[in-house]
């Protein structure tokens, strides 16, 4: 997709709608965030980058319902919500609710944004999400409800990724390039690859910001993040590697720690490719893998060891009584022999460059760990660009490579549906997995769905179609004239933020 940053031309002209002077209050509180990646849309329907772009937009335009720092799910525009039926869902809206252009923000407005999802004219990259939508229905101003096809526990949670454009505005204006608002911040400023600033939306329906000014300092490199940090620049960064921590703590400064993700990081396996359609050889190189080495040495015990499914903790369907495979080179070499696998060609194994913390250090420790049992790999380092393709577009995996995944709604049935034969991202097929997804999908009854996941994800242990690693740390740092709540599900968001007191 192209990115806002492709006609900085444009940008001049329309960086704040409706406003000729950029406010800046002489002495406005302003928090300063150092975002580690650049931001390719302003359109929030264009991407799925929470870390970057979705984590900006979500300072601009509202949504339904809001995920809390501590995780739960929060009333937005809607003031609350519940199931009617299986597949029915209805939500009340805050009245009197206005972009700044003085459009109302109201069931209409979230069933115009809905059907522009869902266009399939123009594919958004997020319309699977809400594929299942059948029907948005504006009872009234205030009241809303939405049909789908099939239950669909997890929508509330899903809405929470919906950022409202203003359909008037977004008719005669390029969402990709231009911004408007409608939630607690409002755009002064964009410099493409440089920094977002923002300030506080007068007329905003929810809570006020704590800070009147918000920046967004583009600093991919995680030590220029850190100097920044030290030197008082920015007062919140994150994604710094996990033997940082102890040394920005000991200075005193600001704060560093970490707390587990909601992402897992696994070797993927392509079983499409033989030998990987060999379940005992998959079986074997878990078992070569020294999960307390990776979780110790590479992020000083900052990481969890996965508890062999790709689901952490924090996820609706995760089954706490699954035990990983232990490290065992010798049972490695055992089942390695018995599975009959050439081992005299070595293997491609793709790593994403700096997509994963520390993802390129945990490639090459698990290169040593499969060389101990016999199995050499050939290590590629890629843009993370040229992985997707690989992995999406052109559906040509490497034989193993390093992936992280993780699902915002923080319930199973997105994230497990990544590995459903059929799904373009899976790469595996299990009737049995697949069953019990239909099972669980079929209910709303959180027993039954629960009792459902287990059967999957033990399947999946079983079945082994990844290398289990873990659950990667969301690391962070900030000033002590900060006070936050970190967070494991990379969102960075202005207004979760308030002075230290």
């Amino acid at each position: 997709m192209p990115g806002y940053f492709a006609r900085p031309a444009r940008l001049l002209k329309t960086l704040l709608l409706g406003t000729a002077l950029i406010h800046t209050p002489a002495l406005a509180r302003t928090v300063t965030i150092a975002l580690p990646g650049d931001i390719n849309t302003l359109d929030p329907d264009q991407t799925n980058s929470i870390g970057t772009d979705l984590s900006v937009l979500s300072n601009l335009y509202p949504a339904l319902v809001l995920r809390a720092p501590d995780g739960a799910l929060v009333p937005a525009l809607a003031t609350e919500w519940h199931a009617v039926d299986a597949r029915t869902w209805d939500f009340t809206l805050t009245p009197g609710a206005r972009f700044i252009d003085g459009e109302p923000i109201d069931a209409g407005t979230v069933q115009w944004n809905v059907a522009r999802v869902l266009n399939r004219s123009k594919v958004t990259p997020v319309a699977s999400w809400y594929a299942q939508i059948t029907d948005v229905i504006a009872l009234s101003p205030t009241h809303l409800r939405i049909v789908t096809s099939t239950p669909y526990p997890a929508l509330p949670a899903q809405l929470s990724m919906l950022f409202l454009l203003p359909p008037k505005w977004s008719r005669t204006h390029n969402p990709a390039h231009e911004a408007s608002s409608g939630g607690p911040y409002i755009v002064d400023q964009i410099v493409p690859g440089d920094h977002v600033s923002m300030h506080a939306n007068p007329d905003y329906f929810g809570p006020k910001p704590a800070f009147d000014r918000a920046v967004y300092r583009i600093i991919p490199e995680s030590n220029t993040a850190i100097y920044a940090l030290e030197a008082g620049e920015v007062d919140y960064i994150a994604r710094l590697p996990t033997d940082q921590i102890a040394r920005i703590n000991r200075q005193g400064t600001a704060i560093a720690g970490a707390v587990p993700s909601i992402r897992s990081v696994f070797i993927k396996f392509n079983t499409e490719k033989p030998p990987f359609n060999n379940r005992m050889f998959r079986q074997a190189l878990n078992y070569a893998i020294d999960h307390r080495a990776i979780t110790d040495a590479l992020f000083d015990g900052q990481a969890l060891p996965s508890a062999c499914q790709v689901l952490t903790p924090d996820y609706v369907g995760y089954t706490p009584d699954l035990a990983g495979y232990p490290y065992d080179p010798d049972r490695a070499r055992d089942l390695i022999r018995r599975s009959g696998v050439d081992l005299s060609r070595p293997f491609e194994f793709d790593i994403p460059r700096g997509s994963y913390l520390q993802g390129e250090e945990v490639g090459l420790a698990v290169q040593q760990m499969f060389r101990a049992v016999g199995v050499r790999t050939t290590i590629h380092l890629i843009d993370f660009g040229q992985y997707i393709a690989r992995y999406r577009k052109a559906h040509d995996l490497a034989p193993l490579s390093v992936l992280g995944q993780a699902w915002v709604t923080l319930d199973a049935d997105g994230l497990l549906k990544l590995f459903r034969t059929g799904n373009p991202y899976s790469y595996w097929s299990n009737p049995d997995f697949d069953a019990a997804l239909d099972a669980a999908a079929g209910t709303i009854d959180p027993a039954r769905r629960q009792s459902a996941y287990a059967t999957a994800t033990k399947i999946m242990c079983a079945e082994a179609p990844v290398a289990f690693l873990y659950i990667e740390p969301a690391t962070y740092a900030y000033s002590r004239r900060l006070a936050l709540r970190p967070r494991g599900d990379t969102w960075i968001r202005a207004f979760d933020m308030r002075p230290a007191k």
